[in-house]
C-alpha cells in the first residue's frame, strides 16, 4: 500500500477521532471512535514510517493536515469560528510544512542534472 495512501489514513483517523471528542461531550458512547480513531492513525503512521517516509515528513504532514481539516470541519459540524487570522495560520503551517517536505529530499548536484 502507498505510503501516501496510509498517511491519508492516519489523517483521516485522527480528524475523525478529534471532531468526535468534542460530540462525546454529549454522547459518551463516541468515546469508543475516539479511543479507536487515535490508535488507527497511529497504527497507520507506524506502517508510512516502515516504508521509509522521514518521521518529519510524515508527522509535520499529518499533524497540518490534521489540524487544517479539524478547524474547518469544526467550522461546518459545530459552528465554531474560523476567522481570517485563523485561516492564515492554517497557511503558514501547510507553507511550513511544504517547506520541511522541499528540504527532504537532497539537492541534486551538476552532475545528476546532465546525466
Amino acid at each position: 500500500m502507498s505510503r501516501w495512501l496510509l498517511l491519508s489514513g492516519a489523517i483521516a483517523c485522527e480528524v475523525t477521532a478529534s471532531l468526535s471528542l468534542k460530540a462525546a461531550l454529549d454522547h459518551p458512547l463516541l468515546y469508543l471512535v475516539v479511543g479507536a480513531g487515535f490508535a488507527a492513525a497511529f497504527a497507520f503512521l507506524t506502517a508510512v514510517l516502515r516504508r521509509g517516509m522521514g518521521i518529519g515528513v510524515a508527522y509535520g504532514i499529518w499533524a497540518a493536515t490534521g489540524v487544517a481539516l479539524t478547524t474547518t470541519l469544526s467550522s461546518v459540524i459545530y459552528d465554531e469560528p474560523l476567522t481570517a487570522v485563523m485561516g492564515a495560520g492554517i497557511a503558514l503551517i501547510i507553507g511550513g510544512v511544504l517547506l520541511v517536505e522541499l528540504g527532504s529530499h537532497p539537492a541534486r548536484t551538476t552532475d545528476e542534472v546532465t546525466t
